[in-house]
């Protein structure tokens, strides 16, 4: 079978720096590939070189038979290449049959656009995917899931057979990354080659047939993903073992920090009930849907809650409002940075300083010089790599911008700091400095509730972990449950009530 992609020997270098080392592998046709590595390996460089975009200095790359000898976009697409962006950039005014037909519109007479084709079309593409989209409806009514399948079936539509998918997962909500899955596997089904970015363990275990490392611009790993584990991923990734990812616990205080009591999101459901103690790192387990993002944001006062009572240090907040919280102490860093954490057009000094503005401006005069030495202080704090303050946010990696949204917190010592999924989208040598950050904050007697998916991260990272499932706290892990081998499958126990379905069969007996 002759691969659909096939990369030969690439050499690239930068100012003389080489960002790809005699780079080889290949892509079959009906497979997946999950390239992972750091920011910074090379993976961006290789798909621009594959897309046409940048010439490589040696090496060739070779697609479904034919070389890419005078590298172009059009070539590239021509020969059945297709990128779908991290960073998508659908025409959001027009519709999603539009957006499909772009640069292919059917016309009568060369001229007249005929728009119930067009339609009918695209209802006919999104079908196949058993995607239930109205093709009338605006680009910037639908969800980032949503938009991103309607990218992928606009490239498949026009004939692509090597798809590069660059972490499409990244600002997918975890409800609807299963959607994207279902979308991937029909398309291997039909023969399309994909090379799939992601730093997420459980993605490569889901749709990978083969997994792909890069470090440095080298290849560290090409091997078939059901004969190589997650420890060894992550060895070939950053150079070093797994273990190490996750620094040594603090001891955690006695004293409680946050009290949560009989909190309900809305009349009729589950209570939550909760305590973090001074220096504890507390982990929110749960499938999909069970709540954890939903309990921090009406801890934190950003969805009110029906009833109950949140209680930061002694003293319970009688008015559900974020200015309330923050007042308080607490710190809140939410699941989707970019859209609700940042302003990624402002620079790394506004963002820093976000929270606390009004604290740099006296007489509406801003006070810069000590708004600029507190920013100061806390990136280094927080090991920033960064060229200036002034620098845009955008510009920065996702562990880079994960560490403004942690340390802008830090200007007036909250006594809580909430996280949801506080390393999503972070490549894993920036996961180790996130954990190292929140291992050092809890040492300073902040407590930590922090809400996640990622099973290592909660058994790695935490002092106890409790496990959500419908809205309710199911049951909770300590350090000793931790440690023990079935950790995770009591988690996952807990998390699907097969603990409880299986109790209450035993009862019946």
């Amino acid at each position: 079978m002759v691969p659909a992609l096939q990369v030969d020997g690439l050499f690239k270098a930068f100012g003389g720096v080489p960002v790809l080392h005699e780079l080889s592998f290949a892509v079959e046709p009906g497979s997946v590939v999950v390239l992972a590595g750091e920011n910074g390996a090379g993976k961006s460089t290789l798909f621009n070189i594959v897309m046409g975009r940048l010439p490589a200095d040696s090496g060739t790359v070779t697609l479904r038979g034919t070389e890419l000898t005078h590298p172009s976009p059009r070539h590239a697409r021509d020969l059945g290449v297709a990128l779908v962006p991290q960073e998508l950039a659908p025409y959001e005014d027009l519709s999603v049959a539009e957006n499909i037909a772009v640069g292919r519109e059917p016309r009568a007479a060369g001229f007249v656009l005929r728009r119930r084709q067009m339609r009918a079309h695209a209802r006919e593409l999104l079908a196949e995917f058993d995607v239930d989209i109205d093709p009338d409806l605006p680009m910037n009514r639908l969800s980032v899931a949503l938009t991103q399948i309607v990218e992928i079936v606009k490239a498949t539509s026009s004939g692509a057979k090597i798809l590069l998918l660059d972490e499409p997962t990244s600002s997918i909500p975890e409800a609807e990354v299963e959607r994207l899955y279902q979308v991937i596997r029909r398309l291997r089904d039909r023969g399309v080659a994909m090379v799939y970015t992601t730093h997420r363990m459980q993605e490569i275990e889901a749709i990978a047939d083969r997994v792909v490392v890069l470090r440095d611009g080298g290849l560290t790993l090409d091997e078939p993903a059901r004969e190589v584990q997650p420890h060894q991923i992550v060895t070939a990734m950053i150079g070093r073992e797994l273990g190490t990812m996750f620094p040594e616990r603090p001891a955690p205080g006695t004293t409680p920090v946050l009290e949560v009591n009989e909190l309900r999101r809305r009349p009729g459901r589950p209570a939550v009930d909760l305590t973090v103690h001074a220096g504890e790192v507390v982990g929110l387990g749960g499938l999909v849907g069970a709540g954890r993002s939903a309990t921090l944001k009406a801890i934190f006062g950003a969805n009110r809650a029906a009833a109950g009572t949140v209680t930061v240090n002694g003293k319970a907040l009688h008015r559900q409002s974020v200015r309330a919280s923050i007042d308080a102490g607490l710190a809140f860093v939410p699941e989707d940075r970019k859209r609700d954490g940042l302003v990624l057009g402002r620079s790394i000094l506004d963002n820093m300083t976000l929270p606390y503005i009004a604290d740099y401006s006296r007489f509406g005069v801003m006070r810069s010089s000590a708004r600029t030495a507190a920013a100061t202080r806390h990136v280094e704090d927080m090991r920033l790599r960064y060229r200036s303050l002034h620098q845009l946010t955008e510009t920065l990696s996702g562990g880079n911008q994960q560490k403004i949204v942690i340390a802008r917190w830090m200007d007036r010592s909250p006594a809580v700091l909430l996280l949801d999924e506080p390393t999503r989208g972070v490549d894993v040598g920036a996961r180790s400095e996130i954990y190292r950050i929140i291992s050092e904050l809890a040492a300073t007697g902040l407590g930590v509730l922090v809400a996640s998916s990622d099973m290592p991260e909660l058994i790695g990272l935490t002092h106890r972990v409790l496990v959500m499932r419908d809205g309710a706290i199911a049951g909770e892990l300590d350090r000793a449950d931790l440690d023990a081998p079935d950790a995770q499958a009591r988690i996952f126990h807990l998390a699907s009530g097969e603990d409880a379905a299986r109790h209450t069969t035993e009862e019946g007996r």
